[in-house]
């Protein structure tokens, strides 16, 4: 297992792939640190094969140019929690754990919402008998 930007990557995957186990790292970004680091070829090699100088081509990429793990998590955080502060639209819809796009809540919004919650009387009502 080889250690990149605190996380252990497998050697048994493909490199483009093997690094999209570093948070911050799609696939573009795995792609581009390959490419700097002159790894990328017509066989995609996997991280087993690559030398001990690769490896450290992409260990120095990815702590230069990106901001991934622990730093990338904390800034998101940190902008979540100003909205929060600052009372914006966003920042309420974050603290009540409700989706912020748009999107509707009537239905669906599961993801965000959690689990059905029953409430008592929110059946459908039929008409009175006269």
């Amino acid at each position: 297992m080889v250690r990149v930007a605190g996380v252990d990557i497998p050697d048994n995957k493909r490199a483009d792939v093997a690094l999209l186990r570093i948070y911050g790292v799609g696939p573009t970004f795995a792609y581009q640190i390959l490419d700097k680091a002159d790894v990328i070829g017509s066989p995609r090699p996997k991280i087993s094969e690559l030398s001990d100088e690769q490896v450290n081509r992409i260990r120095e990429i990815i702590d230069q140019d990106y901001m991934v793990e622990g730093d990338l998590r904390r800034e998101v955080n940190g902008n979540i929690r100003r909205l929060i502060e600052i009372g914006s639209y966003r920042g309420l819809r974050h603290r009540r754990g409700l989706p912020l796009r748009g999107q509707r809540t009537r239905t669906n919004a599961r993801t965000r919402k959690g689990p059905r919650r029953t409430v008592a009387g929110r059946g459908r009502r039929t008409g009175g008998k006269k």
